[in-house]
């Protein structure tokens, strides 16, 4: 049986900086958690395990299907969730942007037009169909980017900090919905309180992983090292 997400030896360089080093894993777990420092390389894994990047070297395989190369069924797949929603929608109303990735798996104007239906009446959200985007809050595209992504149905979604930059009381609301979510999980996340919860947590440094196991072993060792480098002044540090 193919597993949720295999990792070979995967390496990255983007203008010329490597970015990713050989990074190999296994992993099966329903939520797994990435946690590091800005500029570890968190979010360019995203994107390659996502298949928006290709690997220099390696190769990143989501239950068998090698998402790079198969871009057909990397759609039906793996779904991304963006730190910011305005970079991902695309269309000026809610049902446009939900029917969007439908009509992408190959169905029709009707089943497309259903399937909005049906995923808006299944979040509470029947009232929004029609709406349009502008108006919506931070935290209400969001949830949209979500609910477009889950009517698609991929088995595993990656989640590129969806959290960072909202307020708690919307926080805390998105979250209950990232929990009914039946799909395998991988969020990405420089907070270690929104992965304390998770399966497993992979600690990525400077593009290589640091630590992985239990979420409470990685994350211990993660916040005490932030807090080691907190008591330092690497931020004086240029980069070169």
């Amino acid at each position: 049986m193919a597993q949720p997400l295999t990792l070979d030896n995967v390496s990255l360089a983007l203008e010329g900086r490597a970015i990713l080093h050989g990074l190999t894993l296994t992993a099966q777990e329903r939520r797994i958690g990435i946690v590091g420092r800005n500029g570890s390389g968190k979010s360019t894994l995203a994107r390659v395990i996502a298949g928006l990047h290709a690997p220099d070297a390696g190769q990143v395989r989501l239950f068998g299907v090698d998402v790079a190369r198969d871009r057909k069924a990397a759609i039906r797949t793996v779904g991304i969730l963006f730190q910011n929603p305005d970079h991902q929608i695309i269309f000026p109303t809610v049902d446009e942007e939900i029917a969007f990735g439908l009509t992408q798996l190959g169905q029709s104007k009707a089943e497309a037009a259903e399937g909005v239906r049906a995923i808006l009446q299944d979040f509470g959200k029947a009232h929004w169909q029609g709406a349009a985007v502008h108006p919506l809050s931070q935290g209400q595209k969001q949830l949209l980017c979500l609910m477009a992504i889950l009517a698609m149905r991929p088995r595993l979604i990656v989640l590129d900090e969806p959290l960072s930059g909202l307020d708690i009381p919307t926080r805390m609301q998105l979250t209950r919905y990232l929990e009914r979510v039946e799909a395998h999980l991988l969020h990405i996340s420089h907070d270690p309180a929104t992965l304390a919860g998770y399966d497993r947590v992979i600690w990525i440094a400077d593009g290589r992983i640091a630590q992985d196991g239990p979420a409470r072993d990685v994350l211990g060792a993660y916040i005490a090292d932030m807090e080691r480098l907190g008591g330092m002044d690497d931020i004086s540090d240029l980069a070169g």
